[in-house]
């Protein structure tokens, strides 16, 4: 008999969702701080009042972007996914994890407010087994085997207020390892000949409710970064 996995997973704390789903990606308790995610937000946004990548109170709420220059620390690399694509495009062999971001009610106490916030969930393979180590979650929760992620995701991205992100070494980011070869020059094929623009240049660019943006790399945090306070946070 199969002994229980050890799973990692941090729970929810303030407006800390981000920090929480990068310490379970990597299932280490103190991979990443929230003093060092607040350092980010400083060199992405320097000199400013109110920074534009996290909550005005400082207690937490931080964006794509920050998320993606703390992977980039680790070696990784970030690919926003395409929701035309099917996800069983996807080589599981070569991606490290998922993070999700996904709409949440926002409450104050017992009193649900009239506002919506982004909440940002990790999703990643244990022991042959995938799980979502949502931190609002009193636990982890089995999703199953490849087939089971492939099927979750593809009803997670029915949603449209739903974005995954893929999160893989930078070697295989380089060399678009982590879709499946025979799938690449067919899905680039037909999404060119059906995107009416090109993929975006920069983050600062980018809409996270455009379709017409083929994917995102974590590299381009690195040259240009407009504030954008309503997009994509916790």
């Amino acid at each position: 008999m199969n002994s229980k996995p050890t799973i990692y997973h941090e729970k929810q704390v303030k407006e800390l969702c981000a920090l929480h789903a990068l310490n379970n990606l990597f299932q280490t308790r103190g991979t990443y701080s929230k003093s060092e995610l607040d350092t980010i937000c400083s060199r992405l946004s320097p000199n400013v009042w109110i920074n534009p990548h996290r909550s005005m109170l400082g207690l937490g709420n931080y964006d794509i972007n920050v998320i993606m220059a703390a992977l980039q620390k680790k070696g990784c690399e970030a690919v926003w996914f395409d929701k035309r694509k099917d996800p069983g495009c996807l080589d599981l062999s070569n991606i490290c994890g998922f993070i999700l971001n996904v709409p949440s009610d926002y409450k104050l106490g017992f009193v649900m407010l009239p506002l919506r916030r982004r909440h940002w969930i990790t999703i990643r393979q244990i022991q042959g087994n995938f799980y979502n180590l949502d931190s609002k979650l009193d636990a982890p929760q089995l999703i199953g085997r490849s087939t089971d992620l492939i099927a979750y995701l593809k009803e997670q991205l029915d949603s449209k207020e739903k974005e995954l992100f893929v999160v893989v070494s930078k070697e295989v980011e380089e060399k678009q390892l982590w879709m499946h070869q025979y799938a690449t020059p067919s899905s680039r094929a037909d999404s060119a000949n059906h995107r009416p623009a090109s993929p975006p240049n920069s983050v600062s660019s980018y809409d996270y409710r455009n379709r017409d943006a083929e994917c995102l790399h974590l590299t381009e945090v690195r040259n240009c970064v407009v504030s954008r306070e309503n997009n994509l946070q916790v």
